[in-house]
């Protein structure tokens, strides 16, 4: 005992010694990356600042329709504007499903929106399996043949596409829509990029297996492929129902009018009361944000990771 006591009061010096000189190694490490981090520092305190700025300015006018629905008509064009009403007008949310046949409207575009993009995942699905995991002689260039049809515009076919759905007499009826919509060069595009993710050795694996083409897209693909169908649907529900065009041309009878349609007649025979127009806009806005609140968490990760690979 006395000779390790003895040991440990020679060597104390030098203990001393090194301590003190690894915390001066360390204080100038941390004078070296003080710079370094407050530039990194400032850096995101910038970003964040302008991802606030973008924030509330893509709020404004969401935020402007809601507090004008909660107005009298003659408030809602005052200036300067008043964003919080004096008195909340929530007779507006009632008085207007007694004025237009809104729950009709509601109902027909939720009908749409939910048949259209069930088909285009399926078809888009599929299409895709076939782009990404089965080889066959001129895949890719019918593939970019495919995709470079997103970039002719709807305006340059939309007449011939009319005189062909009046031909198999499907105007003004939800079928003309339904079968124009339920295939997309989009969807294909983005589920094709979200599986090229995915090993090939898995398909391999499951055709020694005995699995068909169809066995293997339904059992192996698509449980992994949630985000990106996930994305697909809420991309193509948001799509179909904000979609004016369609249901102006195809559509002819008010029973079978989308919101889209009946908010436009809504403002054609009662141009001034702009409240009521502003409740039904707001109404309409509803179901997507309850679409976008259940799948934004699948929908952020389906398009971070569709363009990984391809």
């Amino acid at each position: 005992m006395t000779n390790m006591a003895e040991d440990l009061k020679a060597e104390a010096p030098f203990l001393g010694t090194s301590v003190t000189e690894a915390a001066e190694d360390r204080r100038r490490t941390d004078r070296k990356r003080s710079p370094r981090e407050q530039k990194k520092r400032t850096a995101n305190v910038i970003i964040y600042g302008v991802l606030v700025v973008l924030v509330v300015a893509l709020m404004v006018p969401f935020i402007w329709m809601l507090s004008s629905s909660l107005k009298e008509n003659n408030q809602v064009l005052t200036v300067p504007i008043q964003w919080i009403p004096s008195e909340l007008v929530w007779s507006n949310y009632t008085d207007i499903w007694t004025r237009i046949p809104m729950m009709g409207y509601l109902q027909n575009s939720l009908y749409l929106a939910v048949v259209i993009t069930c088909l285009q995942v399926l078809t888009g699905s599929l299409a895709a399996y076939g782009f990404s995991k089965v080889r066959f002689l001129g895949r890719d260039v019918l593939f970019l043949c495919y995709i470079g049809t997103i970039a002719v515009p709807w305006q340059a076919y939309m007449v011939p596409q009319y005189i062909m759905m009046q031909q198999l007499g499907l105007t003004n009826s939800f079928n003309a829509l339904i079968l124009l919509q339920a295939f997309g060069a989009f969807g294909v595009f983005l589920m094709r990029q979200y599986y090229m993710t995915i090993p090939d050795e898995l398909c391999e694996a499951a055709r020694i297996d005995g699995l068909s083409e169809y066995g293997i897209w339904a059992r192996v693909i698509l449980p992994l492929s949630k985000p990106a169908l996930a994305s697909l649907a809420l991309l193509t529900f948001v799509n179909t129902w904000n979609d004016y065009m369609g249901p102006f041309i195809y559509l002819t009878s008010n029973r079978l009018w989308t919101v889209q349609l009946g908010l436009r007649s809504f403002v054609g025979q009662f141009d001034a009361e702009y409240a009521m127009i502003m409740t039904g806009s707001v109404i309409s806005v509803i179901p997507i944000l309850i679409i976008f609140l259940i799948g934004q968490r699948y929908f952020i990760q389906g398009i971070a990771t569709s363009g990984m690979k391809g």
